[in-house]
C-alpha cells in the first residue's frame, strides 16, 4: 500500500510515524515544502528569547531517523495539485516535476500567517512572521542586533513574543486592533492580564489597543519606522507579524475536496474528507466543539497530533474517532499565565446558550507561603441546566491547573452542582485550604436555577 502525507511539521509526522508502526509493510512517504520535518513550531518565541540557543532543540525526528524507520521524507518539496480520481499527486521541487500515485493519503498541510493590508509590508528583510524554523533563527539574529521592535497583533504569539523581545531588553510596541489583547478571551479576562503585564518592573514594552499599524517605511531594505491610525510614528529595527493564521485549504480546494463552514477541510470524526482515501488533519481541518457541538477551527500542536494519530489509524483500516476540540489553551507573557478552555461567555451567547459567569480574585496557595500569587478565575455555566461550559485564569503557574480540571469536567458534561462536590487537592504549597475553583462554583451556584 502507497500511503502519501502531504505536510510533515505535527500533524503530519505523527500520522508517518503511526501507519508506519501500524503498517510496517506499507510505502509511506512525507512531501513538505519546509526544509525541516517533525519540529515544535510552538516553541519558536522560546528559541528566540533565548531559553535554549540551539534550535536543533526543537527538532522532534530527523529526516534520518524517519528514514531508519522506512518512512521517506522529501523536503523542499511542493504539492501542486491532488488528483483525487487518478489518485496521484503533482509534486515539484527545484530540479524537476512528478506524479506520485497513492492509495491513502493524508493532508497535513497546516496554516498560514495572514499578512495584514498595511502599505510597505512586503518590501522589508527585517519584517517577519513566526513560523518555520528560518523564521526563528531570522527573527533572533536580527533581535539580538535591534533596540526598538514592532509587534503587530497582540494573540497568543504576538505575548509570547513580547516577552522575548522585553528579557532581551529592547524597547518594543505592541499593537492590537481590537480593544484588548488576547481577543480570543473574555474582555474582562483580557483587562486581568492588561493589568499584570502593567506592574513588570522595569517595564521597557507598551501595548496599544484599539489602534494598528498603517503603513511601515524605511532605507536599502531595513524599515526603521511605522505609523499608526492614530497618527503616530514609532522607530523599529524588528517588525514580526503576529496577526494570526489562516487554514492552508486551498490544494484540497483545488481538487475538489470539500470545505467546511471554517475555511478548513471539512472531515468527519475519522478524520475523512469528501473522498474515501483523502483525510485531513492538524490546522488545515475542521473541527466540532465538544461544547456547543459547532464546527470550528482552532489550530493548537496539541490537536494535531491527536489529529495525526486518528487519521493515520483509519487510513491503515483500524477505526478510531476523534470527537473535537475545547481549544484549551496556555500560554505565559512575563510574570503572567494565561489559559482557557471551552466556550467564553461572549461566545456561548453566540451559540445559543444563557451564560451566567463569575470571576474570582485569589491567591494560588495559602497567603502565607512566600511565593503566593493571585489568580483570577473566570467560571462560565449555564443559568438553566447549570451545565458548565468554559473557564478562563489569569495569574500565577497555577493558573493553569484549575483550568485542566475544569477541561475534564466539559468532557463529562458536568454541572456547576456535581463539580461542587470535587475533592481537589490541598495543601499550602499548592492551594488555599477552598480553592480558587470551588469558590467559584460556590457563588456560581447562586446564579443557576439548580440548588447546589
Amino acid at each position: 500500500m502507497n500511503i502519501v502525507i502531504i505536510g510533515g511539521v505535527a500533524a503530519g509526522a505523527k500520522a508517518a510515524a503511526k501507519v508506519k508502526r501500524l503498517l510496517p509493510d506499507a510505502s509511506v512517504k512525507i512531501y513538505t515544502r519546509d526544509t525541516h520535518v517533525s519540529y515544535s513550531s510552538c516553541g519558536l518565541p522560546y528559541y528566540i528569547q533565548g531559553n535554549f540557543t540551539d534550535y536543533t532543540a526543537l527538532l522532534v525526528r530527523s529526516v534520518e531517523e524517519f528514514a531508519q524507520a522506512g518512512i521517506d521524507v522529501y523536503l523542499n518539496s511542493n504539492v501542486e495539485k491532488i488528483l483525487p480520481i487518478q489518485r496521484d499527486i503533482l509534486v515539484a521541487n527545484s530540479y524537476n516535476a512528478e506524479l506520485v500515485p497513492y492509495d491513502k493519503l493524508i493532508i497535513a498541510t497546516g496554516a498560514s500567517p495572514v499578512i495584514p493590508e498595511i502599505k510597505g509590508i512586503k518590501y522589508f528583510d527585517n519584517v517577519y512572521t513566526v513560523r518555520t524554523i528560518e523564521d526563528g533563527i531570522n527573527i533572533r539574529n536580527q533581535m539580538l542586533k535591534s533596540k526598538n521592535a514592532i509587534i503587530i497583533g497582540g494573540g497568543y504569539i504576538g505575548i509570547e513574543i513580547l516577552e522575548a523581545f522585553s528579557k532581551n531588553g529592547l524597547n518594543t510596541h505592541l499593537f492590537e486592533k481590537n480593544s484588548h489583547i488576547m481577543p480570543s478571551l473574555d474582555s474582562d479576562i483580557s483587562l486581568s492580564i492588561q493589568k499584570r503585564l502593567d506592574k513588570v518592573e522595569n517595564k521597557n514594552f507598551t501595548i496599544h489597543t484599539n489602534e494598528f499599524v498603517t503603513e511601515i517605511i524605511g532605507e536599502n531594505g531595513k524599515a526603521n519606522k511605522i505609523f499608526t491610525s492614530n497618527n503616530l510614528e514609532y522607530d523599529c529595527d524588528i517588525v514580526v507579524i503576529c496577526a494570526g493564521v489562516k487554514p492552508n485549504a486551498e490544494l484540497a480546494y483545488d481538487a475538489g475536496i470539500e470545505i467546511g463552514e471554517t475555511g478548513a477541510i471539512k472531515v468527519n470524526k475519522l478524520m475523512r474528507t469528501s473522498y474515501e482515501n483523502i483525510f485531513a488533519c492538524g490546522d488545515c481541518a475542521e473541527k466540532t466543539h465538544i461544547v456547543s457541538g459547532q464546527k470550528v477551527w482552532v489550530p493548537l500542536g496539541s490537536t494535531a497530533n491527536k489529529e495525526g494519530r486518528c487519521a493515520a489509524m483509519n487510513a491503515a483500516g483500524i477505526y478510531c474517532e476523534f470527537e473535537g476540540v475545547l481549544g484549551s489553551m496556555v500560554t505565559r507573557c512575563l510574570n503572567t499565565t494565561i489559559a482557557m478552555t471551552g466556550l467564553t461567555e461572549q461566545a456561548a451567547h453566540k451559540v445559543g446558550f444563557n451564560p451566567v459567569s463569575v470571576i474570582v480574585n485569589k491567591f494560588d496557595k495559602v497567603a502565607y507561603m512566600p511565593d503566593a500569587d493571585e489568580i483570577t478565575l473566570k467560571v462560565i455555566a449555564d443559568k438553566v441546566t447549570g451545565l458548565l461550559l468554559g473557564a478562563q485564569a489569569v495569574g500565577s503557574v497555577g493558573a493553569d491547573k484549575r483550568v485542566n480540571t475544569i477541561t475534564s469536567a466539559l468532557l463529562g458534561h458536568l454541572t456547576v452542582e456535581q463539580f461542587s462536590s470535587n475533592d481537589i487537592t490541598y495543601s499550602p504549597p499548592y492551594s488555599p485550604t477552598i480553592d480558587p475553583l470551588l469558590n467559584a462554583m460556590q457563588i456560581l451556584c447562586n446564579k443557576t436555577s439548580r440548588s447546589c
